[in-house]
């Protein structure tokens, strides 16, 4: 059963609890070295390009480990140079579907980037996955839960007006709030998917033990479920 969004933005709130200093110190460090890097010219731009998964492997990382009880670190916010190479490519290859499907007109394109929202989230868990593995993955898991997710941004859009009315100074809390509950709303995903997983395996095991039927019975079944599929 999926959880509702206003219950895991409490459990966002309640995950924070004596974590905001680490939390809004990931978030500011990461906004830290984009600023850096946007002020060297060219290189400073194809930095920003080349190391843009890295970062949101490293972020996914820290706020999961948040969000499940772990050791969450400042530095875990690096650890997606260790993949260097496969987080760039899966960037790449988001960047290059999403681009593709805004092509046709820019709705395609909004729901394509909600389907591979949880790419980094998924490569945190399996790393071993290649780039396109991970972004087919993202698309299934997000079957069915793109609308929740676009609902759930929603929510978030009062907080965002008043950060503005601070002159931006609330962002500095709002962006790990939003991390932290993007975490949980992987989480809920990822296990209502393997739920859904399994009870699919259960069906085909049972399936294959069930006896065999006549023909006759056969197709009367056949019959039902195309009158039931259409």
């Amino acid at each position: 059963m999926k959880t509702e969004n206003k219950v895991l933005m409490a459990q966002a709130r309640e995950t924070l609890k004596g974590n905001w200093g680490k939390a809004v110190g990931v978030c500011l460090l990461s906004m830290a070295v984009a600023m850096v890097l946007s002020f060297i010219p060219v290189i400073g731009q194809i930095a920003i390009y080349a190391t843009y998964g890295a970062f949101m492997f490293g972020a996914a990382l820290f706020f999961l480990n948040l969000s499940r009880g772990k050791e969450a670190t400042v530095d875990q916010l690096f650890n997606g140079f260790n993949y260097l190479g496969k987080t760039l490519g899966t960037y790449l290859l988001c960047a290059l579907f999403v681009m593709l499907w805004s092509l046709l007109l820019i709705v395609p394109g909004i729901i394509a980037a909600y389907s591979y929202s949880l790419v980094y989230y998924i490569l945190v868990d399996e790393p071993n996955l290649k780039p396109l593995e991970a972004l087919r993955k993202s698309k299934k898991m997000m079957y069915g839960n793109k609308a929740k997710l676009f609902y759930l941004g929603l929510r978030f859009i009062g907080w965002a007006l008043l950060c503005v009315l601070t002159l931006g100074v609330g962002f500095i809390w709002l962006a790990p709030y939003m991390q932290t509950t993007l975490a949980k709303f992987y989480e809920d995903v990822k296990k209502n998917f393997e739920a859904g997983s399994t009870g699919s395996m259960d069906t085909t095991n049972t399936t294959e033990t069930t006896p065999s039927v006549t023909t006759t019975e056969t197709v009367t079944v056949s019959e039902t479920t195309i009158e039931q599929t259409v």
